[in-house]
């Protein structure tokens, strides 16, 4: 099978896959310029309500397919940035579930996820130390918004590898789970996220984000949802909530 991004929708949860084996899910710069129109028609798709980003088998991703991206630094860091802000601006929750390295352009992709769910044994690595690249303003705030300055600095000026442990310790991750465990756990946690208010994660996400000019708008998103009423009656009647705001459509 050629690399590419593969993609299914169950249960309200968009999974979509870097599939390129034979290269530790490397991305060529195709399944780069593939991810945003993807993104883009998950997020109109009013059946997710989550999206969930993997790597197929036991690797996340191992960057960027270096064969693919010699003829021009410049054009390949361009695609790899426009992939990462389109998952950064995904309007609903998403989740990286990360298998064995996610390094490099891996690395990137998993920092624009909302959260980071790991494996046990998986390592971590931002590289372009290594290839002599200056990332990018955008990706290394983003990295210091999750580990802070000196851990950022550490990943970015060695380019070494990190374990999931210490993933955890510097919140690059949120969760490790053992060996064999992942899965499961990814499949409870979007389940719950899937049940949950669209308009409240809506928000959460934007305002956690930085926004901060659009208080009036959700405050009248929140008062012609509904939401906020099936909620307390759900509370009060000891059953689950049925939500009913869904993230508009674009267009």
């Amino acid at each position: 099978m050629e690399p590419q991004l593969l993609h299914e929708v169950t249960d309200s949860v968009a999974t979509v896959v870097v599939h390129h084996p034979a290269k530790r899910n490397a991305m060529t710069a195709a399944m780069w310029r593939a991810l945003p129109p993807l993104l883009d028609t998950l997020a109109a798709d009013p059946a997710v309500r989550v999206l969930v980003l993997t790597g197929e088998g036991g690797t996340f991703c191992a960057g960027a397919d270096i064969s693919t991206l010699q003829g021009s630094p410049q054009e390949a860091q361009e695609l790899a940035m426009a992939a990462e802000e389109a998952l950064a601006a995904f309007p609903k929750p998403t989740l990286a579930a990360i298998r064995g390295h996610c390094v490099g352009g891996g690395s990137q992709l998993a920092a624009a996820c909302d959260l980071r769910f790991a494996e046990e044994g998986s390592l971590f690595g931002v590289t372009p130390a290594k290839l002599g690249i200056v990332y990018p303003s955008s990706s290394t705030r983003r990295l210091v918004s999750l580990v802070g300055p000196a851990a950022a600095k550490y990943l970015l000026f060695s380019g070494e590898l990190i374990d999931a442990a210490r993933a955890l310790r510097t919140a690059l991750v949120d969760e490790v789970l053992p060996e064999g465990e992942l899965g499961k756990r990814v499949a409870d946690f979007t389940r719950v996220l899937a049940s949950r208010s669209q308009l409240t994660q809506a928000a959460a996400k934007e305002f956690t984000n930085g926004r901060t000019d659009r208080d009036a708008h959700w405050t009248e998103q929140a008062r012609g949802s509904g939401d906020t009423a099936e909620g307390v009656a759900a509370f009060l009647e000891r059953r689950q909530p049925r939500f009913t705001w869904s993230v508009p459509t674009p267009g």
